[in-house]
């Protein structure tokens, strides 16, 4: 079947479904370098949306030569002409890496989102609380902890506009899981903390944003039997700020990264490989099922 945003609902299955997003968004190279490409992930993104209910906003801006989009979408129960009390984020960013389809950095991600505004569609947080869903562009060199960094505009704005986020959750790298002995590698210091096998999902952030990785995998391990660890650490350790998450730590909000660990165990992570057959479909289902229940109950959810 050809895949284009017409026939993208036509999945069975969870895991059917973020195949075909994944294959969607990420069967190419997709950034400034190649706009073409980079535009047909977003209208992609966009159209999907519209079919699971949404109207998606755009936030526009200039790199370079060229106009560039975050896209966004909301669930919230706040009173008509209020200010939403408290905001969560749940993002990723959708352009790859030179050189790189980016399947899982950050295909996997992306189909994540998606599926997360649709499944938390009908969901009612409480009151005073928005859910905003967000797929970020230029997250990827030259651009990453940039001004034109898609997730950096997007918190300069909220934080412009005064507004309260609770917690960002970034989705980053999502769709690579094994058993085998060895398959995980862990940053230096900490040998022996976690496990050495690569089948965990894995919440982390800063030492500031230590009470929203505890919060966050609490509620997951509440709600799923999939493996999940945490780190709060030092900004300096490798890999803990290697996303869009930064971009929220940069302007005073809580945020961490959900991940697979990304080149701690994937090993097509930026490369030409990094294609949609080289994913765990039925794990990152699992792992998103988990995910819309943790985020329906730190927003307070209840389903509508």
């Amino acid at each position: 079947m050809t895949l284009t945003p017409e026939n993208a609902g036509a999945a069975s299955t969870l895991a059917d479904r973020m195949r075909q997003h994944v294959a969607a968004v990420a069967s190419e190279e997709h950034n400034t370098r190649t706009p073409a490409q980079l535009e047909r992930a977003a209208v992609y993104i966009e159209t999907t949306l519209r079919k699971a209910g949404y109207t998606p906003l755009r936030q526009e801006y200039a790199a370079g030569e060229l106009r560039v989009r975050n896209i966004e979408v909301a669930v919230a129960n706040v009173a008509k002409g209020k200010r939403p009390e408290r905001i969560f984020i749940v993002g990723a960013h959708y352009d790859s890496a030179q050189g790189a389809p980016g399947a899982n950095d950050n295909g996997s991600g992306t189909a994540a989102v998606l599926e997360l505004a649709r499944l938390l569609k009908t969901v009612q947080p409480a009151a005073g609380t928005e859910v905003r869903f967000v797929f970020f562009v230029n997250e990827e060199p030259p651009f990453f902890l940039g001004e034109e960094m898609g997730s950096m505009q997007h918190a300069a704005e909220l934080k412009r506009q005064g507004l309260a986020v609770e917690g960002a959750l970034v989705l980053e790298t999502m769709g690579y899981y094994s058993d085998a002995a060895g398959s995980q590698q862990l940053p230096p210091g900490l040998d022996g903390q976690y496990p050495d096998t690569g089948n965990f999902i894995a919440f982390v952030g800063t030492i500031e944003s230590s009470a929203l990785v505890r919060q966050a995998l609490a509620a997951f391990q509440a709600a799923s039997d999939f493996p999940a660890q945490g780190l709060a650490a030092p900004a300096h350790t490798m890999g803990v700020t290697l996303s869009d998450h930064s971009s929220y730590n940069r302007h005073g909000y809580p945020a961490l990264m959900i991940t697979d660990t990304a080149f701690m165990r994937y090993p097509y992570y930026h490369t030409a490989q990094d294609t949609p057959d080289k994913l765990d479909y039925d794990s990152m289902a699992r792992v998103v099922e988990g995910l819309a229940k943790t985020i329906a109950a730190l927003a307070g959810a209840t389903r509508g």
